[in-house]
């Protein structure tokens, strides 16, 4: 597609919005894939072939290259590695909505990062509640204040003109603002004993990729190398490998270039393009089905009413409603916020509570925040069930909210 020149003084081009639809839609396929996975793992699990599935996850692979050894299980792989590439490109998005996006300027990022900041608090604080009595829990706080992206949007697609465009917008943003909570929170909460050494090559590494940019290299295969070095450092280093995903994003450049006076895509535009299908449909998938199979054998309804998958599934489906649609409210009548075109409080609500959809980043936090085999299920099994409430009931509810408002309209 040829570009027009800039004109020298004219306002700088916003991007189509079919940019924006496009994603929405990649999205939306990504969540469907994500929910055959899951279901994919749940069968698996709990079929006669659960050994080999569990006994694949656990197999140690690995290679040895002169002083660097890197042996991992399977999963290890999967959630250190392959997440890495997810969370490079959460990283990208995060950076080219605040500069060049929905978030650029503050009136745009006030209704979705007041309700993403009730989104994390009040469910952290349910489950906190559900826990007080079992400190050894306490640790996974976290866990319900992640919204998944790829499954809340899915759920929208299967709702079509039901729910206004800004509402998705609303929600992408959010959800966008979430991530970028829940990588703080991993930094500082869920951090291992720390390697100095390491931890020192890792900074030097991101130094030399900031270089990079400020000296104008937009070609994308330096980043790359140095990011691939960059997340072995951080793997050592004791700092979860993902978050070496999002340092390197944010080296990325986002400047335009001119080639024969076309204008060409920014290199953060170019990999996150050529990032999001994989992801959507390969990388979360294949985490998804690594991470969601949980055997039910054994467990009855009061496996549910134990401290972790109780505080999981409440603060999913109770926290993240409250808080979403609680702050947003409170934000919209203090004056400080508008209520998103074309939508109503009811339709409002019924995406708040497609908010406590947690899956991929909850399970991964949970991945995290416990070792032992037993609570990690307990943890899976929370947030089954407080994602898989969050999707029902907030489909009702969009769908009820469409009914009654063209039911107004013909009166």
């Amino acid at each position: 597609m040829q570009h027009t020149p800039a004109t020298p003084g004219a306002p700088r081009p916003q991007p189509p919005a079919s940019f924006l639809l496009a994603f929405l839609r990649s999205e939306a396929l990504g969540g469907y894939v994500l929910m055959a996975a899951a279901l994919a793992a749940l069968v698996v699990a709990n079929s006669g072939v659960a050994p080999a599935y569990f006994d694949l996850l656990g197999t140690k692979v690995g290679f040895q290259a002169g002083p660097v050894v890197l042996k991992e299980t399977v999963l290890h792989w999967i959630n250190d590695g392959l997440m890495a590439v997810f969370f490079l490109l959460v990283g990208l998005e995060i950076k080219r909505e605040m500069l060049d996006g929905q978030l650029r300027g503050a009136g745009r990022i006030v209704l979705p990062g007041v309700a993403a900041l009730g989104g994390m608090a009040v469910p952290a604080l349910v489950y906190l509640a559900v826990n007080l009595g079992s400190p050894g829990t306490l640790r996974g706080w976290a866990i319900p204040a992640a919204t998944d992206i790829a499954f809340a949007l899915g759920i929208l697609a299967l709702l079509g003109s039901r729910v206004p465009t800004s509402l998705k917008i609303f929600l992408t943003a959010l959800a966008i603002l979430d991530d970028l909570g829940a990588i703080v929170i991993i930094a500082l909460f869920y951090t291992s004993q720390l390697n100095l050494f390491a931890l020192g090559m890792a900074g030097a590494l991101l130094a030399g990729l900031f270089v990079l940019n400020r000296a104008g290299v937009l070609r994308l295969t330096p980043y790359l190398l140095l990011g691939a070095v960059l997340w072995y450092f951080v793997l050592k280093s004791g700092v979860h490998a993902t978050l070496a995903g999002v340092a390197l994003a944010l080296a990325i450049p986002l400047r335009r270039q001119h080639q024969g006076g076309t204008r060409v895509p920014s290199p953060l535009h170019t990999l996150e393009h050529a990032l999001h299908k994989p992801v959507a449909l390969l990388i979360v998938p294949v985490f998804g089905f690594a991470n969601a199979g949980v055997s039910f054998a054994g467990m009855g309804l009061e496996s549910l009413a134990e401290p972790v998958p109780l505080g999981v599934a409440l603060g999913l489906f109770l926290g993240k409603q409250l808080g979403v649609f609680g702050f947003a409210w409170l934000a919209i009548k203090a004056g400080i916020a508008a209520l998103p075109r074309h939508a109503t409080y009811t339709q409002l609500y019924g995406v708040a509570l497609l908010c406590g959809i947690g899956f991929t980043m909850s399970l991964f936090i949970g991945a995290l925040a416990f070792t032992d085999a037993a609570t990690v299920d307990a943890t899976k099994i929370g947030v089954l069930t407080g994602s898989l409430a969050s999707a029902l009931v907030g489909f009702a509810v969009l769908r009820i909210a469409r009914a009654r408002d063209q039911e107004s309209d013909a009166r």
